[in-house]
């Protein structure tokens, strides 16, 4: 395990280039298997995406010897790859003639996959569970699937509805899938069906339903992914928690982003970030004043920002840290799905912000910070085998000295987060 003892000497005025979208580039890595004419350009060098493109490419390793109609059980591991979870777990259920097992971390096995292999069972999936039910490992006899119609609650993780998304216009019938209730993390569900839509497959999403048209895509295409937007918000944090001029710009980013991390920018105004949009798709993120309080409000209800994060609940960390670091006062809420990530998140940062001398409440959905400007020195974090802990609490080092345990978990979405950090002017030290 690594400890990084983290300080500030100087933030310079910087340069990063950021890789792809991780949310993206395992869409897209799926995609590709399905249809292989599809080449991708600034792919995430994320753990995660490097265990989805290990996992496809060990798959489509031909065998030497003809198999019966079944062929030998193969075994796959994705770790704490969530998303390699639940979108391999829908491709290997169309892989007519293959059995697979797909297993994960101690973590992942506790992370509930029943709503996908409910939905994939109704659309004729042949799936069971080796351990507990509801969980993983799971063994996938892959068949054709004729059945087209399917309903999922609409609060549930995007990343369900995007497995089947992703997988429909594979099905002979395609699939009309019916989200019930209220939908949450809409723009993830609208990136799938924007990427669909990129490589030539028909889709429509009407109230609350979704249709995608089955399609056979020949041509040969090149699609470059946008980068992280999720990578970006630590970026954010720094600036917000710098002086007033303080400047760093990362390639390469789209206005009009699919990302719905991309509300960063709309959110960081509220701590007097501005972000500029250059003509070589860069962005330039620059501190130009500080965080104003709302006048109409009462004294403590004005020292407080409030946040629906439905949309983008993956920055919630990030965000709540930079409240604290700057003496702001927050009210998160539509963080449900934090609780069965890496680690229940609203739970690991109640644990490490009091550390710090927050005041802070969670329920099952919300996180609140009182207003105040405690801020405990030499703290160590804990990350909870969770890399979004580790890289939204490195900002704080602006504002105290603070040790990071287990850091190199920062591979998962951002290998190079402690080298790009120190090349700005942090201090990085291993203990």
């Amino acid at each position: 395990m690594t400890t990084r003892h983290t300080e500030l000497v100087e933030v310079r005025n910087s340069q990063l280039s950021i890789t792809g979208s991780k949310s993206e580039t395992n869409r897209l890595l799926l995609l590709k298997a399905l249809y292989p004419n599809i080449s991708l350009e600034n792919a995430s060098n994320s753990d995660d995406s490097e265990v989805m493109t290990n996992i496809i490419q060990n798959f489509q390793l031909p065998t030497s010897v003809a198999l019966s109609a079944v062929e030998v059980q193969q075994l796959f591991n994705v770790h704490h790859a969530g998303t390699a979870m639940r979108f391999l777990t829908a491709f290997f259920a169309i892989q007519e003639g293959k059995e697979i097992v797909l297993t994960g971390s101690s973590r992942m096995k506790e992370r509930p996959i029943k709503i996908l292999v409910e939905a994939l069972q109704q659309l004729g999936a042949e799936i069971s569970y080796e351990e507990n039910e509801g969980f993983p490992p799971i063994k996938i006899k892959g068949r054709k699937l004729i059945n087209n119609k399917v309903s999922l609650p609409a609060n549930v993780s995007s990343q369900y509805i995007s497995a089947l998304l992703l997988i429909a216009p594979k099905l002979e019938n395609g699939l009309e899938l019916t989200l019930e209730g209220e939908i949450t993390s809409i723009p993830y569900i609208k990136m799938t069906l924007a990427l669909l839509n990129e490589i030539g497959v028909e889709t429509s999403f009407v109230n609350d339903k979704i249709t995608v048209i089955p399609s056979a895509i020949e041509a040969q295409q090149i699609i470059t992914i946008e980068s992280d937007w999720s990578s970006a918000s630590y970026w954010y944090s720094i600036i917000a928690l710098s002086e007033i001029g303080t400047q760093i710009t990362l390639s390469s980013y789209k206005q009009n982003s699919l990302q719905g991390d991309s509300a960063l920018v709309e959110i960081y105004k509220n701590f007097g970030v501005e972000t500029i949009f250059n003509n070589n798709n860069s962005i330039s993120i620059i501190k130009s004043n500080n965080f104003k309080p709302d006048p109409s409000e009462n004294e403590q209800a004005k020292q407080t920002l409030n946040l629906k994060l439905n949309n983008s609940p993956d920055i919630a960390q990030t965000i709540a840290v930079t409240c604290f670091g700057l003496g702001i006062g927050c009210h998160l809420t539509g963080l449900h799905t934090l609780k069965i990530k890496e680690t229940d998140r609203l739970e690991a940062l109640k644990t490490e912000l009091s550390k710090l001398g927050a005041n802070i409440s969670v329920t099952n959905d919300s996180l609140t910070i009182q207003q105040s400007n405690n801020l405990n020195s030499n703290i160590k974090i804990k990350t909870y085998q969770d890399h979004r802990m580790a890289m939204a609490f490195a900002p704080l080092a602006l504002k105290t000295s603070i040790i990071i345990e287990d850091a190199e978990v920062v591979s998962k979405s951002y290998p190079t987060f402690w080298e790009d950090l120190h090349s700005i002017g942090f201090q990085v030290e291993n203990q």
